[in-house]
Order: C-alpha cells, then structure tokens, then sequence
C-alpha cells in the first residue's frame, strides 16, 4: 500500500484515539488497550514499509501517549510513585527529546557565548560574577585554594541555601516558559553566561583543573538538572505558540501537565547536587584525583543515563512488548 492512501485509510482513527488520549476521554481501560492494540500494529506496519516517514514519529509519540494512559488505569498496578520515576517520565522525556536537544543547544551556545566575552574583555567577569567575588576569589587563588568559596558557612546550611535557590532557578525557567520560552531563554542565558565566564577566568588564572574537579563534583547534577528545566519551560512555551489540532487552552494545558512532570523529576538531583555541594565540594583540594574525577564521572553518568539514554529503552522495551 502506498503511504499516502495508508495514511488516509487510517487518519480519522488515529485523530480520533488522540484527541480520547489528550482529553482523557476513555472511561473504559479495556477499550483504550484495544486501541492500543491497533495503533501499535499501525507502527509497525508503518516501521516496515516507511521507515523514514514522519508517520512513524507521529506513531511513535502517540503510542508512547497511550501507553501512559493503560500504565496509569491497569487494575493491578498500585505504585504510582515508582512508575512515574521508573516509566512515565522516560517515556515523556522520549516523546518530547528535541525539547531536551534544543536546550542542550542553547545552553552550549551561550555558555561558549559567556566564555568569548570573558577572553576578549578583561572586564566581562567582574561585570557578571561582581568585584567582590573576583577579588575573594582570586585571593583564594593566590592561597592555593581556588574554590575555597565554597568551604563558607557550615555544611547544613549550605546544603539548604543551595538547594532552595536551585529549586527557585529551575522552577522559575519552567513557569517563565508560559512567555512562549522567551523567559526560559532568558533564565538559561543569564546563567550559562556567568559559567561560561566563571570557567574562562579560572583558565586564565591558570588553575582550570583545580576548578573541574571541584566545582563539577556538585555541578554535574545541577547544571544538567537545570538545563532539563529549561526543557520543560520551552515544552510550555511551545504548547501555547503551537497547539496543533488542539484549542490553545487545552494545548497549555497538556503541555503545563506534562512539563511539570519533567520539572519535579529533576528535583532528587537537585537535591543530591546540593548535598554534594554543602557535603562533598569542600573537601575536594584534600580528594585525590581519582577520587574527585571518579564522582565527577559517577554523577554525570547517573543523570546523563537517566535523561538521555534510558528514555529510548523504555521505549523499545514498551514496542516490543505490545508486539509479542
């Protein structure tokens, strides 16, 4: 069959199922896995003999949908709690990836961004990070301490200060994505400018290393926590400017639903990078290299896994059971 008649054969079912899937207008779960059923041997057909059509994301994405719905009405399962973190959020963060992609783009861009200026104006670094904490920091340099800003205060109240503000920047990139992700754009700017900057000055200073293995030992977590965020900001954003089939209301909605899914999956590691940081940071001028390199690589790999990589087993795990 050709894909064009394949496509209007099916067209009305698949408009159809999306709109009981996004309004959520199946009251029978038995009904929705029939369907289900259909859509998913639709994929596959779709897989086969169109591989590279864009039918087979479109598929792809509304199969994923559908399978949250039958995951959250099944009888049987009771833990809510570990299928939101262990299948519904990967499966989200499968479903809108570019979202991730694109803030991964932007936050590489204007980080480079912040990191140019600082090399090409000696001024650019006091006028982001401030003239107190440059002339503390570089003090702390000549004392052979480079991030000994972050041995201040004691570790709880570290710990706490850090995590709330981390908590207030990434809910504030989410929520300021209803400005159709100018706001989220902004957040994510002001912030890859500072690191971009902060990290040049340390390589000018000549102890760039000394700064990695510390400054990431928390900052793995925390910027990559932030970075998904954005992604939920810009889901938002996107939602209202392009709302598809939909109302731009019921669209907003879907999308303020969805991406607080992804805000509050970012929320352990918010909070591990704050222990890191009040706990584990301080200490790392006394780590070997190893040892600072090695939680580095740990910390990284662990959300890099979780958001990049797990996303896509989820999903060839779901295909290929609703085959079988």
């Amino acid at each position: 069959m050709r894909e064009v008649s394949f496509i209007k054969q099916n067209k009305e079912k698949w408009l159809s199922f999306e709109n009981a899937i996004f309004n959520n207008d199946f009251k029978d779960p038995d009904e929705l896995a029939s369907q289900y059923v259909h859509l998913i041997n639709d994929l596959a057909y779709a897989q086969t003999y169109y591989p590279k059509s864009k039918v087979v994301d479109y598929l792809n994405q509304l199969a994923a949908k559908a399978y949250q719905k039958i995951y959250k009405t099944k009888r049987e399962d009771t833990n809510r709690i570990l299928s939101f973190w262990k299948t519904e959020v990967p499966l989200i963060c499968y479903q809108y990836r570019t979202f991730i992609y694109v803030a991964f783009i932007i936050f590489s861009t204007f980080t480079f961004i912040g990191a140019i200026s600082a090399a090409n104006d000696g001024e650019f670094v006091r006028s982001i990070l401030g003239d107190d904490y440059v002339n503390q920091t570089m003090v702390n340099i000549e004392a052979g301490d480079p991030v000994a800003v972050y041995k201040s205060g004691s570790n709880w109240g570290s710990f706490i200060g850090i995590t709330v503000n981390n908590l207030k920047v990434g809910v504030l990139s989410f929520i300021l994505g209803v400005f159709g992700g100018i706001g989220t754009v902004y957040i994510l700017f002001q912030n890859c400018i500072m690191l971009g900057s902060f990290q040049y000055f340390f390589y000018e200073k000549g102890v760039f290393w000394e700064s990695v293995r510390g400054i990431w030992i928390h900052g793995s977590m925390e910027i990559f926590a932030i970075v998904i965020e954005a992604a939920a900001g810009l889901l938002l954003g996107a939602s209202i400017l392009f709302p598809g089939t939909h109302s731009r209301f019921t669209s907003f909605k879907h999308g303020a639903k969805t991406g607080i899914k992804i805000l509050i999956s970012t929320f352990p590691f918010t909070f591990s990078a704050g222990f890191l940081e009040g706990f584990v940071t301080r200490y790392s001028n006394m780590m070997p290299n190893w040892l600072s390199v090695g939680i580095i690589i740990i910390t990284l790999g662990i959300i890099s896994f979780y958001y990049l990589i797990y996303p896509f087993q989820v999903q060839k795990r779901i295909t290929k059971t609703s085959h079988i």
